[in-house]
């Protein structure tokens, strides 16, 4: 346990100090091996194989499919769907960004694509209605964690596969924490926005908002139609997540491509090799997780984890509180995706020692990262929503702090300790009996 503790506080040394994670998770790997004196030639064979399971390809691929549909220029369309759908009531132009937020999620499990495509175009529009660009900035970055939550989610798809649970089943965990995001932003966002002079749209007649509705439809229907491909192939029993994934990036290529031709062949090239390069980062991160899972579980270190915690904490209500707290600081100093590897590798052995299942610690892994990645000091997701809003910090840190604390703190305590929140469309579809 000495060498195990050790380990980890050299991990996170290195990424506060700014050693790319990937790295830092390769020396914990090194760091373990020598503590314990594994042989490489037990390790790397086991760790090879699982990293050659087709599952993991879904991951690259809905990558790849959110760095298409930025090119694409698609994330514009389905603003304006949005905005035609939702109203024009006061601060609707907020509820459009959250909607936006998770509809993008809908399509490429990627919080930071969200982020980017929606809040590139949504904070300017914002401003140009009377928001402030902090709260605008504020807003995106908070709702992007939607991403996360609204499958398909990629960090879920490495979960499943380090917990061995459906990937279905751990998409749909999270639907419901996703829902009451959504719900509770758009009411602090209408309440925030009271004292803002915002520009209010003039009201239409009847007939002149259906025909703005029925134009915003069909020029949203090549996005709409890709989270029926994605999902509706998924959970129809036709497709399996990866070939989802597959389906979703054929059909942006032609649709982009070919009919709108809305990027050229050296912009897709560029595309293709960040989405290569991401890809590879998340790979070789993964291999040194399952590496370090594997010294763990020959040494018992998980069991004996979990046996150090259920006789100190007798209560699964303080177990929880711990493992929250432990994976907020997790996602305060790394992204979504390497704290859910940490999360399935390190934490989740302990919760199922004291009865959680797994799809609920799914939402909960969920739901806290994502606002772990919003949450100072490093605070990624913020910061890249300050990046692309062009905003300095002092202008939206406090709306982000107002978002985080009052409306996903508590949707974080209702996640943890009402599981029915998570666990009703899993049930409702047949994976918890």
């Amino acid at each position: 346990m000495i060498g195990v503790a050790l380990g980890f506080s050299l991990v996170f040394l290195l990424i506060v100090i700014g050693v790319p994670i990937a790295m830092a998770f390769g020396f914990l790997a090194f760091f373990l091996a020598v503590w314990f004196h594994m042989d490489p030639s037990f390790l790397m064979p086991v760790t090879f194989n699982k990293i050659r399971s087709v599952i993991i390809i879904a991951g690259p691929l809905f990558i790849l499919l959110g760095g298409v549909i930025h090119l694409s220029g698609l994330a514009s369309r389905l603003i304006d769907l949005v905005n035609a759908l939702v109203g024009r009531f006061r601060g609707s132009l907020g509820a459009v960004a959250v909607v936006a937020l998770a509809v993008f999620g809908a399509v490429t499990g990627a919080d930071s694509a969200g982020i980017a495509c929606v809040g590139t175009i949504i904070i300017p529009k914002m401003e140009e209605n009377g928001y402030p660009r902090g709260h605008a900035t504020a807003l995106v970055a908070c709702a992007g964690v939607l991403g996360q939550l609204i499958p398909p989610s990629v960090p879920m798809i490495f979960y499943a596969l380090l917990t061995g649970q459906s990937i279905p089943a751990v998409w749909l965990a999270s639907v419901g924490p996703g829902v009451v995001v959504i719900i509770v932003y758009i009411v602090f966002n209408y309440f925030m926005s009271r004292n803002f002079p915002l520009v209010m749209p003039p009201k239409l007649p009847f007939k002149e908002q259906t025909k703005v509705a029925a134009r915003a439809i069909y020029r949203g229907i090549p996005f709409l139609i890709l989270p029926v491909l994605i999902l509706g192939g998924v959970y129809g029993g036709i497709t399996t997540p990866t070939e989802a994934a597959a389906v979703g990036v054929v059909y942006i290529f032609v649709v982009s491509g070919l009919f709108y031709r809305s990027f050229t062949w050296r912009e897709l090239a560029r595309t293709i090799y960040n989405a290569g390069a991401t890809s590879g980062v998340i790979i070789i991160m993964l291999f040194f997780i399952l590496i370090t899972s594997r010294i763990l579980i020959v040494e018992t270190i998980p069991q004996q984890m979990a046996n150090w915690v259920t006789e100190s904490m007798t209560s699964p209500v303080l177990v929880l509180l711990m493992v929250n707290v432990i994976m907020l600081v997790m996602g305060m100093l790394m992204d979504d995706l390497s704290g859910t590897l940490l999360a399935a590798t390190m934490l989740y052995p302990i919760v199922a020692a004291v009865g959680v299942n797994p799809l609920h610690f799914a939402a909960i892994v969920g739901v806290n990262l994502g606002l772990g990645t919003v949450t100072p000091p490093c605070a990624p997701m913020l910061y890249l929503a300050g990046r692309i809003g062009n905003c300095p910090a002092e202008q939206y840190m406090k709306p982000a702090l107002i978002l985080m604390f009052g409306g996903m703190l508590p949707v974080l305590i209702l996640t943890t300790y009402w599981p029915e929140l998570s666990l009703f469309l899993p049930k409702l579809a047949g994976y918890v009996h």
